[in-house]
């Protein structure tokens, strides 16, 4: 679902994005440009959250707060993959 959002520049800021878009560039508007650099953005929230994760993890084992596991993962995710 597309929606669209009135979004005001300075024209320093608007001179940029002109410099960004159109031809002879990647992105053909500035539509294209500003979309790119937002999911951009997501995509370094998202892969900070899973570095903290790891690291929250790590720091788990270096402490010793870890109990082995000695089942069968594989069936343990098919399993899972097979509930609603």
């Amino acid at each position: 679902m597309s929606r669209s959002f009135n979004l005001s520049l300075t024209d320093e800021l608007r001179s940029f994005v002109d410099q960004q878009s159109g031809p002879g560039t990647t992105f053909s508007t500035p539509s294209e440009f500003i979309q790119a650099l937002i999911r951009e953005k997501k995509d370094r929230l998202e892969a900070a959250s899973i570095r903290a994760a790891v690291l929250e993890g790590y720091s788990d084992i270096r402490a010793g707060w870890f109990r082995r596991y000695e089942g069968d993962l594989r069936s343990m995710l098919v399993n899972a993959r097979r509930r609603p």
